[in-house]
């Protein structure tokens, strides 16, 4: 097993690049991620206190940062929030550090999991991976750039369809093997 292999960081970039950008799940990653705009971060956390502390800390600092220096990060906890429903449950802790930090309107974050599922929908459903990650992960974004980038789309109100389409064409083992090592 190589080093890349084990690496969170690493797996989550493969992802990134195969899935978001390679299926075109966000329109808008690519842009990001050929400038290197993306920061990504491996929490150490193993208790949802301390993570929560770690993205108090990461959303001041995307916050602080320059915008054409860093504009989004993927905060990346492989320790803590394994439990999709426990991950979904710290979702509100996260928009309450939000609001505490009065980034409402500023920042959001937006959730993926390996083992995310939609309300209404079958664990195996092909719709759930477009928010499936190697790992929990939470997504920091800027609310000025979302905007931006949804401005540029004519149709960015159709993602979710398209991206259902785009998995379903794909189906599971397509999946598996798009983000496989030698996929």
């Amino acid at each position: 097993m190589t080093v890349e292999d084990q690496d969170p960081i690493a797996l989550t970039r493969r992802w990134l690049e195969r899935a978001v950008i390679g299926l075109n799940l966000c329109p808008f990653a690519k842009a990001v991620h050929a400038k290197g705009l993306i920061r990504f971060v491996l929490s150490e956390a193993t208790t949802p206190e301390v993570l929560l502390e770690e993205l108090v800390a990461e959303l001041a600092s995307l916050r602080d940062a320059d915008p054409q220096t860093t504009d989004t990060t993927l905060l990346i906890h492989p320790q803590v929030l394994n439990d999709f429903i426990d991950y979904n449950d710290f979702l509100d802790a996260a928009d309450a550090a939000i609001e505490a930090l009065d980034l409402g309107g500023v920042l959001q974050v937006a959730s993926f999991h390996p083992d995310y599922q939609f309300a209404g929908t079958a664990p195996d459903d092909i719709g759930n991976y477009s928010n499936r990650s190697p790992f929990p992960t939470l997504h920091l974004l800027r609310e000025a750039s979302v905007s931006r980038a949804a401005d540029t789309l004519p149709d960015a109100d159709g993602i979710v369809d398209r991206n259902l389409a785009t998995l379903e064409k794909l189906g599971h083992h397509a999946w598996r093997e798009l983000l496989s090592k030698d996929g």
